[in-house]
Formats: structure tokens, C-alpha cells, sequence
């Protein structure tokens, strides 16, 4: 019998293309942009260690398949899959924890979508669990949908990294 998972999926429109939300996903982590969440809860933990940023960093825009976005206390979340405007898949502790970032324009919006998949080995423990810690998570990824929002629907243009 396969180990139970809990599946959260959450999302937001954005009146912005794929273009003007990919450079926030791909520079999240510690010093770096940050998690655009609660930034205080996010420093109180040790998960930042300083605010999330309110403007594309061109020296994080290079993301590549492999990479890690490092946070403070708690394991760096390797990056399985980046297709680059479309789709990142996080894994922090392989074959149990991912993390999905899709982008799905639709004319003047995108739609953007976050799925977290944990899986747990008992049912049980399942059960008692998740609602505790769905409550914690829905409000951090609500505030950080919503930051990614606002970020994207400010920012007017990307300038590339250089190119070495």
C-alpha cells in the first residue's frame, strides 16, 4: 500500500504575464528575495535572515535545474524541475516534501498556482497532523501568493542578468 500524502493546493490571478512573476519565484530563499510572506515570522523562526525584497535582484535570475534556494534554519529546497515562465518544482527532503510553482496565463491574468505534497508513512499520523499544520501553512502561503502578487503586478520590466 502506497504512504498517504497530503496535498494543499492553493492559487492567485494576476493581472501580469508569466514574464513580470517568474523573477520573484526564481530569487525566493535566504539572502536572496526572500519568501514575501510575514517577514517577522519568517526572521523569528531563522528561515530569513532580513526582509523579503520589493525589487527583482538580476543576480538571482539565473536559477538553473539542480540549484538550492537556502534558507536559514530547516533544509535548502533543491530545485527538481524549472521551466523557466511555466513551472518549479522544490524538493526539500526528496521522495516526501515538493513544492510545485505553475504559471497559467489567461489573457490579461496568470494564474498563478502553489501545490504542496507531503507525504507521511501512517495514516494516523496523517489525521492529527495536517489540519495543524495546514493552518500554519495556508497563512503563510496565502500572505505569500499575495506578496508575489503585488510584486508582480508593480514591476514594468526585468532587466536581464549580464551574460559572462
Amino acid at each position: 500500500m502506497d504512504a498517504p500524502y497530503l496535498t494543499t493546493t492553493r492559487a492567485v490571478s494576476i493581472t501580469a504575464g508569466p514574464g513580470s512573476i517568474w523573477p520573484w519565484l526564481v530569487q525566493m530563499g535566504d539572502g536572496r528575495g526572500g519568501l514575501y510572506s510575514y517577514d517577522f515570522l519568517d526572521q523569528a523562526f531563522g528561515i530569513l535572515s532580513g526582509p523579503s525584497s520589493d525589487m527583482v535582484l538580476p543576480e538571482f535570475q539565473g536559477l538553473a535545474l539542480g540549484d538550492v534556494i537556502p534558507l536559514g534554519k530547516g533544509p535548502d529546497w533543491p530545485v527538481a524541475v524549472l521551466q523557466p515562465e511555466q513551472a518549479m518544482v522544490l524538493e526539500p527532503v526528496s521522495g516526501r516534501v515538493s513544492w510545485c510553482f505553475g504559471l497559467y496565463p489567461d489573457g490579461n491574468t496568470t494564474r498563478l498556482v502553489s501545490r504542496v505534497r507531503i507525504r507521511n508513512y501512517s495514516r494516523a499520523a496523517l489525521w492529527i497532523l495536517a489540519p495543524l499544520i495546514d493552518v500554519c501553512w495556508f497563512m503563510m502561503e496565502r500572505k505569500m501568493l499575495q506578496g508575489i502578487r503585488q510584486r508582480a503586478e508593480n514591476l514594468t520590466s526585468v532587466t536581464p542578468p549580464p551574460a559572462y
